[in-house]
């Protein structure tokens, strides 16, 4: 562990998250402005404890923590995870290339910085911090960190609002991206939904549902406490096969899902496709719940299917998902990364964001030239996108 003091904060740098309580970590993120269950402790612990984010596969994780002196003792005030990193997988922020314009000049672009949660690429804070002045504080402690540990570059990913505030405040470079939610505007039912969209992407839609319907495919919806042994065995396998048939090695092994049926079980969904009594695919989706315990955002997180039906991807991600969140009252449902696709669903464009550091003044100047091009294209993809929106359009 490594301590100073500054700005009246005692800064730690462990490497070991169980040295912080997990009460503590749980209510600095839930005081967040973008709170999601991707962050917490016992997500980021199971990510760790399970092989499946470690230094052996390459995400050696230093916890920052800020901490307020109070006449109780220690209050946790800011706090964050930062892996170290010698690739760029499982991000789905890609810099690949700038690796290889650092490689191509016989520089080191690794071991490189990064704040996220692995293979999760899903927006929200990820500075936690009791104030704007104790995220501050946490980002400038990150920075000298890797400028004395000769870290080249630091990566801020899928960032809040106030996480992009301190890293401008910081300098840092922000880069833009492209995601498709779906927003509740108050629809009674899947019908009462299809009826604002547009003729052509209605039709579309009730034909997909049509074919897997008359498929013989029915599904069930199954929260995480009710999930039995066998849709836990059910899931694995089926996560486990879509990576194998995309030729990648699945990035999360059992004991993580294990740990999320042991620890986080409210927080998930599962939607099985089941054809003469038998499940022949899934759909899970992560919720991120309220002070009460009620589901408000659902997040698409893993697909994978035993056998092909035409259509079945759609039903299982999009329509079986959104039904439920008109059902149970939710207001927003992130499909995942990438995927013009999700459009003709009603998943509408929606901008995320990260933000960069690099310590080479020359490539960090020449990345925000780069920056500042890509951005100007997203502005413009996103106008774009939103001219072929699937809504009716208003009178």
């Amino acid at each position: 562990m490594q301590e100073n003091v500054s700005l009246n904060y005692v800064t730690q740098v462990l490497d070991d998250l169980r040295a912080i309580e997990p009460q503590a970590w749980d209510d600095l993120l839930a005081r967040q402005e973008a709170p999601s269950p991707f962050m917490q402790y016992a997500y980021l612990s199971a990510m760790l404890s399970s092989q499946s984010a470690t230094s052996e596969t390459g995400w050696l994780l230093q916890v920052f923590s800020l901490w307020r002196d109070t006449p109780d003792g220690l209050s946790l005030a800011a706090a964050c995870p930062l892996y170290i990193k010698n690739h760029s997988r499982g991000e789905y922020v890609f810099d690949h290339a700038w690796a290889d314009a650092y490689e191509r000049h016989g520089l080191a672009y690794y071991p490189k910085a990064l704040v996220a949660s692995p293979f999760t690429p899903v927006p929200g804070t990820r500075l936690l911090a009791e104030s704007q002045q104790a995220r501050q504080a946490l980002l400038t402690a990150m920075l000298t960190w890797c400028e004395g540990h000769g870290i080249p570059s630091l990566h801020i990913l899928f960032a809040s609002p106030q996480d992009l505030l301190a890293s401008t405040q910081a300098g840092l470079l922000q880069r833009s991206q492209v995601q498709f939610h779906w927003l509740n505007q108050g629809w009674r039912n899947f019908d009462d939904f299809l009826s604002s969209l547009n003729q052509e992407k209605r039709k579309k839609i009730r034909q997909e549902r049509r074919k897997v319907h008359e498929a013989g495919i029915t599904f069930r919806a199954v929260r995480g406490p009710d999930m039995d042994a066998e849709d836990w065995a059910l899931l694995l396998r089926c996560y486990q096969q879509t990576y194998w048939e995309h030729g990648n090695p699945p990035y999360l092994t059992p004991a993580f899902f294990e740990s999320m049926r042991t620890h986080m079980a409210r927080h998930w969904l599962l939607f099985v496709a089941e054809r003469a009594g038998q499940p022949i695919a899934i759909s899970l989706i992560g919720l991120h719940l309220t002070a009460q315990g009620e589901p408000e955002v659902a997040y698409g997180r893993y697909w994978g299917a035993l056998e092909r039906v035409d259509c079945l991807h759609f039903e299982a991600c999009y329509y079986q998902p959104i039904e439920w969140c008109i059902q149970h009252g939710l207001q927003r449902f992130e499909g995942g990364a990438q995927g013009e696709h999700k459009m003709a669903r009603a998943l509408l464009p929606t901008p995320t964001h990260s933000a960069h550091w690099l310590a080479h003044p020359a490539f960090s100047e020449a990345v925000a030239r780069f920056l500042e091009r890509e951005n100007a294209g997203i502005e413009n993809y996103l106008e774009t996108l939103h001219q072929h929106s699937p809504l009716k359009k208003n009178p």
